[in-house]
């Protein structure tokens, strides 16, 4: 079976097939996406032939905690969730009915990140606000990045041999969150309601005191000058004068800019921080494992990172824990879920 996978991103498109085996036959991004149906026409006209389908979808709210196939009532429930995710689920559904459209005959799946942490426990998951607020709203911690924590936490245990392990995933890149991994089983990550919570990342800010946020908008910040702020202007881009890129903020640290340093020493506390609390909602670590752009590429970080979890046993001199890294491949994910369920539904 060739299999499609469309990865629709806030701005960008990720078009990969694959063969039965997983071998790439075929890829391109599209950097500046907006939704036309144009670069996926091009893509299909120079491919070989495609049996299936997988589309990566950010949110499925409560209502998708697994792969889905795709008709008229799912895109509709999936539309009916943009207001959860307004960057990310837009462009999904434009690779949904671009694919729909130009490849009618062929099954579409629907792989949703929000699922791998659907089996997170409801102390894990449920936030201490007021209940009326929960049952209207349906507020929970969804969590994200999941197609990414799901491939990358059981490629890690395989890489270590060592089935079932408790493993703390860091998925490292423009966004950045961390999941606790029981037996291929998500039970804590950072992220929240929404992917802005947790970790320090490129643009976001990750944890606030909600206090702060409400005390900003009774100093005068308008609700959208707070969330744009929160979005596009905080994390490593709101702490240093080298924007978010990881890459330029090192180099402006090693130029000796403190704001850059400070930066740096936020992003390493918060990732250290993140990773204790991950270990403790699995009562322990046997695997941990860096993934995504920055958690691939970036050796001095995974070196300042590691070497203040010691405590934890992970360290050069201790074989207690494996550290792994494992190349981001959210499409295999995909794929697999793809099949999984077609093979189950035929």
């Amino acid at each position: 079976m060739n299999l499609l996978v469309v990865n629709a991103g806030s701005s960008s498109l990720k078009l990969r097939l694959l063969g039965e085996d997983n071998t790439v036959l075929a890829d391109t991004t599209v950097d500046r996406w907006s939704g036309e149906m144009r670069p996926l026409e091009d893509f299909l006209r120079g491919a070989p032939s495609v049996d299936a389908v997988g589309h990566r979808v950010v949110h499925g709210g409560s209502e998708f905690t697994s792969a889905t196939a795709i008709n008229d009532d799912v895109r509709a429930e999936i539309e009916a969730l943009t207001g959860l995710a307004p960057l990310h689920q837009p462009r999904a559904l434009a690779g949904i009915d671009a694919a729909r459209q130009l490849l009618h005959a062929v099954p579409q799946v629907a792989c949703f990140d929000t699922a791998f942490h659907a089996t997170m426990p409801a102390a894990a998951a449920t936030y201490a606000v007021p209940a009326s607020w929960r049952r209207k709203w349906d507020l929970r911690r969804y969590g994200f990045h999941g197609l990414s924590h799901a491939y990358a936490s059981r490629r890690a245990a395989e890489l270590a041999d060592r089935p079932g392990a408790r493993v703390v995933s860091c998925h490292l890149g423009s966004g950045a969150s961390l999941a606790a991994v029981a037996n291929g089983r998500s039970v804590d990550t950072t992220m929240g309601f929404t992917p802005l919570a947790g970790l320090v990342m490129a643009t976001r800010s990750g944890d606030v005191d909600p206090g702060l946020l409400v005390w900003l908008q009774r100093a005068g910040l308008t609700l959208d000058e707070l969330e744009d702020g929160l979005e596009h202007h905080s994390g490593l881009a709101g702490l240093s004068e080298a924007g978010g890129d990881l890459r330029d903020v090192r180099q402006a640290a090693e130029n000796g800019d403190a704001h850059a340093i400070l930066a740096l020493q936020v992003y390493v506390h918060r990732l250290r921080q993140g990773i204790a609390a991950m270990a403790a909602s699995l009562g322990g670590i046997d695997v941990l494992v860096f993934t995504g752009g920055v958690g691939e590429h970036d050796a001095a970080l995974r070196a300042d990172t590691t070497a203040g979890l010691a405590f934890l046993g992970i360290g050069p001199n201790s074989t207690a824990v494996a550290v792994v890294v494992v190349e981001a491949r959210e499409d295999i994910e995909i794929a697999t879920q793809t099949r999984t369920l077609l093979k189950e539904t035929s």
